[in-house]
């Protein structure tokens, strides 16, 4: 429970850090309330939806209400998925005002001691820290290949850790060894006419337990006719921090990746994860209070280009794609829809492939409950707002569900092994499911990107 100063604390840093005029660009009409999976998986709770979110905001600003654990509650339980203002006809920024919540409660907050090292240990030691990551994920590879995966499956260790973890374990992708991971390409050329020169935002987890669709990324930039640089020095995009109240550190990594691409001198800056590219679309915002980046902020944000929005801009779709006969779904990236506004690439791509049937999903776009590691801290929610989820896909009779974030790409693995049918769908980022097809039609055997 909070204490009296503890409330004090709270309640000063919101009036300090929340945008008060943007509450009140809120009219409280209720567009958005069909919109937020929170409220109607808890049965139309309004504490739960983005209307209810701002009142509750509103009256700790305004001294009306306590800043208790329930108001703490509502603000941990929202997924940030930012539907809400894809609805708001008044264009409410909410993703921001859940940030600066988020941020007022969790810097005032005296946070109990685990709590204070688990956040310590990935915030401030392990996300910002590239060679940790590799560090880190290259144990888990050792994990994997090692046969120690199976024995703690078999031996049931696994039956220690909740459900939900129990089924991520099961469908993480295979890790690529340390040297793997170091040895990147910082310079690739075209493999066509050159029609923009481009630089890769690689990310963290992106490098890493996912490298090989960062490398099908590079591939298809490759084949439309992008030269592509990848700045060393770059470094997590922060959305992790920004979106749970670590906004401080978010700056900073923001500064290390404005400098670190201001060096190339590129037509676009290209990412393949939805959470990412809506986080750095966004360093404009998160710095103009900072006049000596604000400028330098605002160039880098002009820059941000999804992957499926350069490959239909260079017009990758007019070419030969093809795959074996299949009906395939597609799962919005919350934040590339809400965030980035990217919609109807990703469809014109997957409609463009030979042999395939796209069948649009009923409530694509709703959150599949990933949400960064929400699916870790609000495993219950999460599990009921998947299985949703999933009951729509299995009504497209769909073989394959694409994505275009590696959160969402996850979840959807974990809803097909926990629904039991692994022997019947598979999950596939988008960038992957293009190579194989574009390679396929071309008669392309894969092979490593060509460096320059």
């Amino acid at each position: 429970m909070m204490d009296t100063k503890e409330k004090e604390r709270i309640q000063q840093a919101f009036r300090e850090k929340i945008d008060y005029d943007e509450i009140m660009n809120c009219t409280r009409c209720g567009f958005c309330l069909p919109s937020c999976p929170t409220y109607v998986e808890t049965g139309h709770d309004e504490v739960h939806s983005p209307r209810g979110r701002i009142a509750l905001m509103k009256g700790v600003v305004d001294g009306d209400i306590e800043p208790s654990e329930e108001v703490k509650r509502s603000i941990d339980l929202c997924l940030g998925c930012r539907a809400c203002e894809t609805a708001c006809p008044s264009g409410v920024k909410f993703g921001r005002l859940l940030e600066q919540a988020r941020d007022a409660i969790y810097q005032s907050n005296n946070q109990s001691l685990p709590v204070k090292l688990l956040r310590g240990v990935f915030f401030e030691n392990l996300f910002p820290y590239q060679n940790r990551m590799i560090g880190l994920t290259g144990l888990l590879g050792v994990y994997q290949r090692s046969g120690m995966q199976k024995l703690a499956q078999k031996t049931g260790v696994m039956n220690l850790f909740p459900e939900s973890m129990r089924t991520m374990e099961k469908v993480l992708p295979q890790v690529p060894k340390r040297k793997e991971m170091k040895n990147r390409p910082r310079h690739l050329r075209p493999l066509s006419e050159q029609k923009k020169k481009v630089a890769f935002f690689s990310g963290c987890l992106m490098d890493t337990i996912f490298m090989g669709t960062n490398d099908a990324t590079t591939k298809l930039l490759q084949y439309a006719g992008c030269e592509i640089v990848v700045p060393e020095k770059q470094a997590c995009c922060g959305a992790l921090h920004g979106h749970s109240g670590e906004v401080n550190q978010a700056k900073e990594m923001a500064k290390r990746n404005i400098e670190a691409f201001e060096e190339a001198e590129v037509d676009y800056i290209i990412t393949n994860a939805g959470g990412c590219g809506a986080f750095l679309v966004e360093y404009d915002h998160l710095l103009k209070d900072d006049p000596e980046w604000k400028e330098r902020a605002d160039t880098f944000a002009k820059k941000i280009k999804d992957i499926t929005s350069v490959l239909v801009e260079l017009e990758f779709h007019k070419l030969p794609l093809e795959l074996p006969v299949q009906i395939v779904t597609y799962q919005d990236s919350c934040h590339l829809k809400n965030g980035q506004k990217t919609f109807m690439e990703p469809r014109t791509l997957l409609q463009s492939i030979d042999n395939v049937d796209y069948v649009e999903m009923k409530d694509a776009s709703r959150c599949c409950g990933s949400a960064g590691i929400y699916n870790i801290v609000q495993s219950e929610m999460s599990m009921q707002i998947l299985d949703y989820k999933m009951e729509q896909a299995q009504k497209t009779k769909a073989k394959t569900i694409v994505t275009a974030n590696p959160g969402c790409l996850l979840q959807m693995k974990l809803g097909i092994e926990r629904e039991g049918l692994s022997d019947q769908m598979d999950a596939v980022h988008i960038v992957d499911y293009l190579l194989e097809a574009y390679e396929k039609a071309n008669g392309i055997v894969a092979s490593e990107p060509v460096h320059a």
